[in-house]
């Protein structure tokens, strides 16, 4: 289910970027998203680190020039680091039973790229409404 749920998302997010020209963070997060999507509280820390990146690829960007490949990889280097810090405060200093982890490595410097592009709620919307239309999609290929 994996791999069909990737395929479908990189089509959906696709097609909303050509119908509605919003980009949906990239185009495998949307799989990952409907693959979670039993899982919210993953979703909403994964966005909250997201913004999280956004907040400091802004900051950064106020002493240094950031566009292109260089935003890119700084915003997926601070995802990154950011999702592992998450992931070190929830499971070893918390010792929480409640699973708080981030969804991937890469997914939360992937949606703060497209947040710094387009804006935080136009991609957060974009990222939502494509990752319930893959899961949509994935609940009747699989019924």
């Amino acid at each position: 289910m994996i791999v069909e749920a990737i395929g479908i998302g990189m089509v959906i997010s696709f097609l909303l970027m050509e119908w509605i020209g919003l980009s949906a963070g990239g185009l495998i997060v949307p799989g990952y998203f409907a693959l979670f999507a039993d899982h919210p509280d993953r979703i909403a820390v994964s966005l909250a680190v997201a913004l999280l990146t956004y907040w400091v690829l802004r900051g950064i960007s106020y002493v240094t020039i950031l566009y292109g490949r260089r935003r890119f990889m700084a915003a997926v280097l601070i995802g990154y680091l950011l999702g592992g810090v998450c992931r070190l405060l929830v499971t070893d200093f918390w010792l929480l039973t409640y699973d708080l982890r981030v969804i991937g490595y890469i997914i939360p410097g992937l949606i703060a790229n497209d947040m710094v592009k387009q804006g935080v709620w136009k991609t957060v919307f974009a990222v939502l409404l494509a990752s319930i239309l893959v899961r949509l999609i994935l609940l009747l290929i699989t019924q």
